[in-house]
């Protein structure tokens, strides 16, 4: 449940609760409706939705690998249901999204000028070096080898290598929303000489964060202003900042890096997609880019199946003894292994329950925009991001410890100033390429430049090894 907040809310019943397990069990149920009507009765009478709805994201997936078609029907009514049930709360009660009454003013605008030497080459920081250029090579190739990232990273990032120019992003305005982000490029492309229209909320601590960046950086910062304060609030100003956002000049990014705790999580991501609808559908060079969370569910190649089942049947002795009584003393919960033989493609369940089920709504609702904007015309930037120690996940103690265990189940954990300038490359490299190549399936589209940091090509299924990796790691989280 959630409080009468302002802006988007979650939609009241006849008791005026704003139940987020109502919303998310809907539209679950409504997403699965088209191509899964057995599954969609199923969520829809799902009792224990915070406790089973690992099962039903995942049968989303499944639902749509019988056909594109199939993907993108599960997209579609995804989105139109989550769009229907969202409502906005304002002076005069609740109106739908489409009906959201825009302010009386829009925003003025602030700008700085960036004062630092362009940064003119690739220059990635890890484990305590400065990789560029063949050094960066061979790093990606040892990901590639180690199962840490998708042999299409390697490609992507040499490209960016070979064509530094492609780093000032000339010619386009990048909208980071979620300015702050410790994932979102905001950094790494005011260093490279790039325009960046920056939003976070209408706080000070925030926006000095990003005017130093800026000011220290060689590129452009703007940000939205009202009443002398930067930031915009996304949960009540969509209207305003679809406009301030179509007046950008140059081909406009809209960057998604929102993230927040719990309920609100949903509300700002559905914010971010209206946003999104808005400006598809009022300027034609509008490109999207997103960060996929590596703990959800994603179909994966053949040959991460192979690699998985190869490291599976290969592991050592020691493993295959304490493996058994685990696996029977569990009922088979844990070290499974992760696909069965031969298929393809795989189907990769890197959820985590404590992570919760408006995490996960809220994460793959920005997948089912992705895939439709692809469809439609539109160039995207949807990558994969490596499991990362952010503030986020290392404050949640189970994650911070299987976080710190989870190398010793062939997982990569990447510290935030690696995967933020690895993924602001990704994306460089998006958008020079049209959104990189395009696939026969949206599956497919979702696996190429993925940086999962293992967990599709480890030797047991992700789930099946976390709570083992939490509890060899508790020492290290705590440390």
């Amino acid at each position: 449940m959630v409080d009468e907040q302002h802006g988007l809310v979650f939609p009241s019943d006849e008791e005026g609760r704003r139940s987020t397990t109502a919303l998310g069990r809907a539209v679950v149920a409504d997403a699965l409706r088209p191509v899964d009507e057995v599954g969609a009765r199923a969520a829809e009478r799902e009792t224990a939705w915070r406790g089973e709805y690992l099962l039903y994201f995942r049968r989303l997936v499944e639902a749509g690998l019988g056909s594109p078609e199939d993907a993108l029907a599960v997209a579609r009514a995804g989105l139109d249901s989550l769009h229907g049930r969202m409502r906005v709360l304002g002076d005069a009660g609740e109106a739908p999204l489409s009906a959201w009454p825009g302010g009386t003013e829009g925003f003025d605008q602030v700008e700085v000028t960036g004062a630092g030497e362009r940064v003119e080459e690739l220059v990635v920081p890890y484990r305590g070096d400065r990789l560029r250029g063949d050094d960066l090579r061979r790093q990606v190739d040892r990901w590639v080898g180690a199962g840490v990232v998708e042999p299409s990273v390697a490609d992507a990032v040499g490209t960016v290598v070979d064509n530094p120019g492609w780093l000032r992003l000339e010619g386009h305005t990048v909208a980071v929303i979620g300015a702050a982000s410790e994932m979102g490029p905001l950094q790494a492309l005011t260093r490279w000489g790039a325009r960046v229209a920056a939003v976070d909320l209408p706080r000070s601590g925030l926006w000095d964060r990003v005017a130093e960046t800026g000011r220290t950086g060689a590129g452009t910062v703007v940000a939205p202003v009202a009443d002398s304060v930067p930031g915009a609030d996304l949960l009540a100003d969509v209207p305003a900042l679809a406009e301030w956002l179509t007046a950008q000049p140059g081909t406009l990014v809209l960057g998604n890096y929102v993230y927040a705790d719990g309920a609100t999580n949903v509300r700002v991501s559905t914010a971010v997609d209206e946003l999104s609808r808005r400006l598809l559908a009022t300027r034609d060079d509008v490109a999207l880019a997103f960060l996929a969370t590596p703990t959800d569910v994603f179909a994966v190649p053949r040959d991460a199946v192979e690699q998985a089942t190869e490291r599976y049947e290969s592991r050592s002795a020691m493993s295959k003894t304490i493996g058994r009584p685990l696996r029977a003393a569990s009922g088979g919960r844990l070290l499974r292994r992760a696909y069965a033989a031969d298929s393809d493609p795989g189907l990769n369940d890197s959820l985590v329950p404590q992570q919760g089920p408006n995490y996960a709504l809220a994460k793959r609702l920005q997948r089912w925009r992705s895939m439709v904007a692809r469809h439609e015309g539109a160039t995207v930037s949807m990558n994969v991001a490596p499991p990362t120690r952010t503030r986020s996940v290392v404050k949640n103690r189970a994650l911070a410890a299987a976080y710190a265990g989870a190398h010793r189940f062939g997982v990569e954990v990447f510290d935030p100033s690696t995967s933020n300038v690895l993924m602001a490359a990704l994306l460089v490299h998006d958008l020079h390429t049209g959104g990189g190549p395009r696939h026969d399936h949206p599956w497919q589209d979702e696996a190429y430049a993925a940086a999962h940091g293992g967990l599709w090509r480890g030797a047991y299924a992700p789930r099946s090894a976390l709570g083992l990796a939490a509890l060899l790691g508790i020492g290290a989280a705590r440390a």
